[in-house]
């Protein structure tokens, strides 16, 4: 099974864990960068992501190379910003038009992952949901944990 390891990460836990699951997936790796990226720190990235969620904000992506077609999984990934997807992940979905495909999500959250999961299987409509996983800070933990739960994850997808 051919499979896209989709992600976008803002402090490098979502690279993580994509990173992981596309080696335990044989699978290719695409991030998604924003176009005008600015590095934010303390308050400043909490209340200009809370913006973006707030204001519905699909900001514009580098360009990136991806033909769904070829894939027979898709997989993607990013960070819970105010209990929602990432905005970035919001762009690729709304860019790409993705339907018919299998597809896998999975986020990485610090302390809770809101409803960011089932917003993206409303955004993944039209598609079939393979499975779902959430990842708790897997930088600041332990490795062994999060990547048990990541080849376990890999495993029912495979």
């Amino acid at each position: 099974m051919k499979t896209l390891v989709v992600y976008y990460s803002l402090d490098g836990n979502t690279a993580l864990v994509a990173s992981e699951l596309a080696g335990l997936l044989g699978a290719d790796l695409l991030e998604l960068e924003l176009a005008e990226e600015k590095k934010r720190t303390g308050l400043a990235k909490y209340f200009w992501g809370g913006k973006m969620v707030f204001s519905r904000g699909k900001p514009a992506l580098r360009p990136y190379a991806a033909d769904l077609s070829a894939y027979d999984l898709v997989v993607l990934g990013g960070p819970v910003w105010a209990g929602s997807p990432s905005p970035a992940l919001v762009s690729f979905l709304s860019e790409t038009g993705m339907t018919g495909k299998k597809a896998a999500i999975f986020c990485c959250h610090g302390g809770g992952k809101g409803k960011a999961l089932e917003k993206l299987k409303t955004l993944l409509a039209g598609n079939e949901i393979a499975g779902e996983a959430d990842f708790r800070s897997p930088l600041a933990s332990a490795p062994e944990t999060w990547k048990s739960k990541a080849a376990a994850w890999a495993k029912r997808l495979s």
